[in-house]
């Protein structure tokens, strides 16, 4: 780290690299399913392994986190590499209008994109000298960031455009330059021997033979197949609806895990991992349940869809970074750098990846109905079925999982 700089000085750095993150992942991530659909006319199957070139992302970046920048390349230069390369690679993506040509080159844009969240939040953990205060402070500009890159998209009203590309790819690129400014931060494992099963997180397989980190892991992959139903199919479902400034009040997610985010270590001191894990499913439940009636609600649909919107901080924070916490708790500072690759190839990979297919399925279904089948029957149908499939992941998880400790450590001053 350099010595002439300030410890203020890298948190602001920091945390307009978190915002440009961010940002760039709300310009399309959102609006991508709408675009698919109604300009590009690709059917569900088709929507939903878009959705799933990130999960495919997300299980590759450990090869490219653990074996190339851990051994060889400064963190910062990941991010700077990365990010060029990211913004070329989505700014092509406009000029793709069939399924073949566009789904292999957004998976390579994802191989690009998701390493660099992972890539940012150990150089903030390494350089920030109380990361327990200042990392959550950090954080909270990728949540306003998102609001931004939604704001932005809503006011040039790109939902349905390609514009929404090159903002991404623009952002991509001012992050590629951003990151040649962050302090230095060297290869952690330079001149060392990373095993491949380090790097997969595969250590953290011993502790699977603790029941109740089976029963959580287990439970997560489960839970995280109805979960993307609602990334891949809400942004449609609104539009259909003719909602105006859709991607603006969507934001309102984002201002939710903001409340959240900050009220996580109150309910964790009182109520422990099982109960608030327990809390965050249910409200997954709810949400899913407010969204199915919606559908023939009448004069009350927008409040239920509102509500729905606004349980993401607790649908989100208290059952991800909840489980993050419990994760690095339970295996402990040998194991910490596994077992976080492992819940994340279990989550971000391999469940996002199953969700998105099957909810691409269901809306394809819903598109073979009949017109005035569709918006009613089968809407009902995209929302319940990831309710139900929730309810079983909740009543799986309140019947096996017997950790209920309360978390130990406060973040102080969030």
């Amino acid at each position: 780290m350099s010595i002439s700089m300030s410890q203020s000085s890298i948190r602001a750095r920091l945390s307009w690299v978190m915002f440009i993150q961010y940002f760039i992942w709300a310009c399309w991530y959102v609006s991508m399913g709408t675009y698919l659909v109604n300009t590009l006319h690709f059917d569900g199957a088709q929507v939903g392994l878009a959705y799933g070139a990130f999960a495919i992302a997300a299980m590759i970046s450990p090869f490219i986190t653990g074996l190339i920048a851990d051994r060889w390349f400064a963190t910062e230069h990941i991010i700077g590499v990365l990010g060029l390369l990211g913004g070329l690679v989505m700014l092509v993506i406009p000029q793709l209008r069939n399924f073949g040509a566009f789904y292999p080159v957004l998976i390579l844009y994802c191989i690009l994109y998701v390493p660099t969240l992972a890539c940012g939040n150990a150089l903030a953990l390494h350089h920030l000298e109380n990361a327990r205060r200042d990392f959550p402070r950090v954080k909270l500009f990728s949540a306003v960031g998102f609001i931004a890159g939604l704001v932005v998209l809503n006011l040039v009203d790109g939902a349905e455009s390609s514009i929404q590309f090159y903002l991404a790819g623009s952002g991509s690129l001012l992050l590629g330059i951003m990151a040649f400014f962050l302090p230095h931060t060297p290869p952690p494992k330079k001149g060392g021997d990373v095993r491949l099963g380090e790097v997969l997180g595969l250590d953290a397989l011993a502790l699977l033979k603790r029941p109740s980190f089976a029963v959580f892991i287990i439970a997560m992959f489960f839970l995280c197949i109805p979960l993307y139903f609602y990334f891949v199919n809400l942004g449609i479902y609104l539009t259909e609806l003719k909602w105006e400034n859709m991607l603006v009040k969507t934001s309102l997610a984002q201002l939710s895990d903001v409340v959240f985010f900050l009220l996580l270590p109150w309910f964790l001191q009182r109520l422990g991992y099982k109960k608030t894990i327990l809390l965050g499913t249910a409200c997954w439940v709810v949400r899913y349940f407010l969204l199915a009636g919606s559908v023939s609600a009448g004069t009350s649909q927008a409040a239920l869809i509102f509500a729905a919107i606004l349980l993401h901080g607790a649908c989100y924070d208290f059952l991800f970074i909840a489980g993050q916490l419990y994760v690095d708790e339970t295996a402990g500072a040998r194991m910490r750098g596994a077992a976080q690759g492992l819940i994340a190839f279990v989550t971000w990979g391999a469940g996002s990846f199953v969700g998105t297919l099957l909810a691409g399925e269901v809306l394809q279904r819903k598109a073979l109905s009949p017109p005035a089948v569709g918006l009613l029957h089968e809407w009902q149908l995209i929302w319940q079925v990831p309710a139900w499939c929730a309810v079983g992941v909740w009543i799986f998880f309140a019947a096996f999982f017997r950790e209920s400790h309360a978390l130990p450590v406060v973040v102080e001053d969030a």
